[in-house]
Formats: C-alpha cells, structure tokens, sequence
C-alpha cells in the first residue's frame, strides 16, 4: 500500500484553527493577518498551493516564498517569525509555513486601525481589549499584582456555577464598570487564572482547568 505524503495527511485533517490552505499568496498585508493570527493564537501552519477544497494545484514559482517573507518583515510587528519547507507531492509543489505560538503577542497586522487578530477555528477574528491588555501584561518585569476584591469574589463564584462568563456579565455580576472590569479580566488572564473561548465570534472567560 502507498504511503501518504506528509503534506497530504495535513490536507486531510482540513482546514481548522492551526492550518488554513492558500491557493496562492497574491497580498502580502492580507497574509500578514494570517501570520499573526497564528502567531497570536496557538500557531499553525499554512499550506500554499493547496486550494479551500484540498486539492493540490501546486505554487507556480519563487514568489510565494517572497511574498510570505515581506509578509513578515514589512506587515508584522512585531516581526512575525516563520519556517518555509518546499515539498513535492505527486510532480506539484507545495510551500508549507510553519508558524509557531508567540512569547511576543500581540502581533499586529496592517488594517485600517493596526487591529489585532487571533485563530479560531479555520478563521481570523479580531481580539478584543481585554486579551491585547493580558498579552500586554505578561510582558512587565514586575507582573501582576491582583487584589482578591469583592469583584473578584463575585467572579468566582459565578464560575462555580457557570461554564463560562462575558465582560457584560461580569459588569453586571461584579457591580462594576466597564474599565474595572477590563483590567480584573485582563489581570486573570495574563495571571492563567483565566482562559478565553471563543463561541460565535464572541471572547468569553472561563477557568483554567486544575
């Protein structure tokens, strides 16, 4: 029996949160959203020369490769960093670029407002206020310092009853305004007291599991 190519085991998992299949790379900003995407998120690769249903059509020359890495160097910041291996599989060429999860988030990538994304599922959505916050945080020399406030408690305690909760609940919950409740949110995350989901586009907050 025929082994299957390494790159065509990939295609066969489908495009999900740690790969995404390119035709081609015809902007280099646009891809730069991707790499950050994944960058941001829990990295991933992506399959150029592959097309949405997954057959193979092949990279049609070196400029593939060269608009990924202006992707990188020119359209993320910080630079977003990437592994390129060709592969040949069945006569056609496929660039696969691998990029890892970032100690350095958030990535951001050129938009209209330099916006930040993240991966979920097979797509790239904006990050909210509260997840550039945590990421932001994480990177201080002197850490975090949280207060187990009545807020706090509150928060908790709703989690014990709860899957998982929204900064509107939270307001509401915490008897709180909006900004508070930005930073306890965001505190608790770069903390890994707290992790994100994503359900229907929308960023909840929910416990890291003991």
């Amino acid at each position: 029996m025929k082994k299957m190519h390494p790159i065509e085991a990939l295609i066969e998992q489908g495009e999900h949160q740690q790969l995404d299949f390119k035709f081609e790379v015809s902007d280099s900003k646009k891809i730069a959203r991707t790499l950050s995407a994944f960058a941001n998120t829990d990295g991933g690769r992506l399959l150029i020369g592959v097309k949405d249903n997954g057959n193979i059509s092949g990279v049609r020359s070196e400029e593939e490769y060269y608009m990924i890495e202006a992707a990188s160097k020119m359209y993320t910041r910080p630079e977003v960093p990437f592994e390129a291996t060709r592969w040949e599989v069945n006569g056609k060429t496929v660039l696969e670029v691998y990029i890892a999860p970032s100690p350095d988030k958030p990535h951001t990538a050129p938009d209209k407002d330099d916006k930040f994304n993240i991966r979920v599922a097979d797509e790239n959505i904006l990050a909210n206020e509260v997840l550039v916050l945590a990421w932001q945080k994480k990177h201080k020399p002197d850490g975090t310092l949280l207060k187990i406030s009545k807020p706090v408690e509150r928060l908790f305690a709703y989690l014990d009853d709860h899957p998982h909760i929204n900064i509107s609940q939270f307001c509401r919950i915490g008897r709180i305004n909006y900004y508070i409740a930005k930073n306890i949110l965001s505190d608790l995350l770069a903390m890994n007291t707290l992790q994100y989901l994503v359900i229907d586009k929308h960023i909840l907050y929910q416990r890291v599991p003991a």
